[in-house]
């Protein structure tokens, strides 16, 4: 009978083509710009939720649910679709779910009614999630003494892509109007699609479990590694008061004393790109020292941002700081605790990213209910009050990180 990765012998199963130390850097950034480009279109529809507001007639609660819908879908493409990375070829794999998200977004474009966009933005989310296909296979090719540095590079990759798809999305809204972000998009990722064709290695498959083994496998993981389970609860909650606050900043900014629409929104978001340079840092810096202290700084660091972004949460000056610093905390919180995830087990990579990242999105998608129902009930204080007491308890938790 087959071993289940995450028990003795699990290394008996087909183990990984081995890392080559000749990633070339072209490969690399063309990994990254995919990456990032692919996440983007989980976060297109954050400024535009004014902008939908008005056009559908909705109330702020019911808008919300748009990125509440894109943040389940993340979910549920990692967790049954980002574990085929080690059951099948990569690159075929990655191709396919290309194809569905450009399909995906050309039905968001087309959308006629609130309910045919919510469908849409369901199935954005769910192939979006091609990203988590790419990031284990760029750890793959990297050889181990970069491992850290590689992911931070991808994934300062996806910040940005996630930073960026705002600042587009407010200022195509304001220019072209909403429709023309998915459009955009969608031709985007099908060139993206042409370039990783000629572009990515063909990479055998690491494991010929079932399907549903295969998933399976994923509950022996979660079973098997404590600090995979400390890891996934701590960004759980980092990641729910992040996205908890950007599904209702729009929404505030659009409030008075500040008045400010969806392009404004938007360029928040550059600040935050700022942020996201760190994410090569603290892979660097996780690769040396080891991922807790970078973990409970960044949980330190995102209070500090709530507290300067509930005093100054009608000033400009403090909303660029509480974002930056938000940005910086968060993303260096993840990058420090993805490196310790992906070094348990090289033969699963592709299931301890599910096990990761899906369990983050979940945090995405009840931050972003939790945020837009503190946002209905108690305004601006209640989403500060909300990432406050999310990260008051990831704080707690990440002291019994491993050093």
């Amino acid at each position: 009978m087959s071993n289940i990765p995450g028990h003795p012998g699990d290394a008996s199963r087909g183990a990984p083509m081995p890392a080559t130390s000749a990633l070339p850097s072209h490969l690399l950034w063309t990994i990254a710009l995919a990456a990032g480009a692919s996440v983007a279109n989980s976060y297109y529809n954050q400024p535009l939720l004014g902008e939908l507001s008005r056009e559908f007639v909705l109330s702020a609660g019911t808008v919300t649910w748009l990125p509440v819908l894109t943040q389940a879908g993340n979910a549920l493409g990692v967790l049954f679709l980002a574990p085929l990375g080690d059951r099948l070829e990569r690159k075929s794999l990655i191709l396919r779910t290309l194809a569905a998200l450009v399909l995906s977004l050309v039905l968001a474009a087309a959308s006629s009614g609130f309910v045919q966009l919510a469908l849409a933005s369901l199935a954005v989310g769910l192939c979006a999630t091609v990203a988590q296909q790419l990031v284990p296979l760029a750890i793959h090719l990297a050889p181990s003494h970069r491992k850290g540095q590689v992911l931070g590079v991808v994934t300062g990759g996806i910040l940005i892509g996630i930073l960026l798809a705002r600042v587009v999305s407010g200022w195509m809204t304001e220019l072209w109007g909403w429709r023309s972000v998915f459009g955009f998009s969608a031709a985007l990722m099908l060139v993206l699609g042409f370039r990783l064709a000629w572009t990515l290695p063909v990479v055998p498959p690491s494991s010929d479990l079932g399907y549903g083994r295969l998933l399976l496998s994923m509950w022996h993981l979660v079973r098997k590694h404590a600090s995979l389970r400390q890891a996934v609860a701590v960004q759980f909650l980092l990641f729910a008061s992040m996205i908890g606050f950007w599904a209702t900043f729009a929404l505030w900014l659009e409030r008075p004393p500040l008045q400010l629409g969806a392009v404004s929104a938007g360029l928040f978001a550059l600040v935050g790109v700022c942020g996201a340079l760190a994410a090569p840092a603290a892979g660097r810096f996780a690769d040396r020292r080891g991922h807790g202290a970078v973990v409970r700084a960044g949980a330190v660091g995102t209070a500090m941002a709530f507290a300067v972004l509930y005093l100054g949460g009608s000033s400009i000056p403090a909303l660029v700081l509480g974002i930056f610093l938000l940005e910086v905390a968060v993303q260096s919180a993840q990058v420090a605790n993805q490196t310790m995830v992906y070094a348990l087990d090289a033969g699963a990579r592709s299931r301890l990213n599910t096990v990761f990242m899906g369990t983050m999105l979940l945090g995405g998608a009840f931050g972003a209910a939790a945020g837009g129902g503190a946002f209905t009930a108690h305004g601006w204080a209640g989403v500060c009050a909300f990432g406050m007491l999310s990260t008051t308890i990831a704080w707690g938790l990440s002291l019994r990180l491993n050093q």
